[in-house]
């Protein structure tokens, strides 16, 4: 921190703008989230989010997938959830980010998202042990829907407070918030997909997928029709 003649005068913590720093990032996530859903009217397209417009907040976004009742699994995720685990996070379950305590609690927010629609923000509260000082964060869960229409992708961000320590750390939760899409809205209904698949941005490092693998062999000497596209969804 910076300090104005030891008189106490002027004095800015760098912990605080840290902090200040990371639920910026959080409040970006959110805000571009609910610019997409004001603009379509309903839950946003895991294929209308653009990277680019959430670059700051990369580190600690994430895109997750339902894969089963309350439980989420991380498809893409920021380096800030890599550091907290001290390992690669892509691919676990959102779930492993939390003590065995906390997991229900967990898994009633994910239900509630992917079901209802609704935007989640956890408090939580990192485990503390040997080498492991207070850590702080909070948790923004968003619902995405797939391009077949089910609601059943998730973007979100996880932001903590506090020196990392001892790895992995792994959270509590000391508060639940959940917010309905937009007050005086019913909540967005699963419509059908429409008959041309959404164009998906350019992937930006940091939150894209990895494409799917497709090959074909066509049957020797047949000819594909010329008004035949191969279109591959990366969702």
């Amino acid at each position: 921190m910076f300090r104005d003649g030891g008189k106490g005068r002027g004095i800015v913590s760098m912990t605080d703008l840290e902090r200040q720093k990371r639920h910026d990032s959080l409040r970006l996530v959110e805000s571009y989230w609910h610019e997409l859903a004001t603009t379509r009217g309903e839950v946003p397209l895991r294929s209308e989010i653009d990277p680019r417009r959430i670059e700051n907040a990369l580190e600690y976004a994430f895109l997750a997938e339902r894969i089963a009742p309350g439980l989420a699994k991380l498809r893409v995720a920021g380096s800030h959830l890599n550091d907290l685990m001290g390992m690669e996070t892509s691919g676990m379950p959102l779930s492993t980010l939390f003590t065995p305590a906390a997991r229900d609690r967990l898994a009633d927010a994910v239900t509630r998202v992917f079901a209802e629609g609704v935007a989640a923000t956890l408090r939580l509260s990192g485990e503390e042990g040997f080498g492991r000082n207070s850590l702080q964060g909070d948790l923004l869960l968003l619902p995405l829907r797939s391009d077949m229409g089910d609601m059943t992708r998730m973007i979100g961000a996880l932001v903590s407070s506090g020196r990392i320590g001892r790895t992995p750390r792994r959270f509590d939760i000391t508060d639940v918030s959940i917010e309905a899409p937009s007050p005086g809205k019913s909540l967005p209904e699963t419509e059908a997909p429409s008959a041309e698949p959404a164009s998906a941005p350019r992937p930006m490092p940091g939150l894209a997928e990895e494409p799917a693998g497709f090959e074909t062999k066509p049957k020797e000497g047949a000819k594909r029709p010329p008004y035949l596209r191969l279109i591959v969804s990366n969702d």
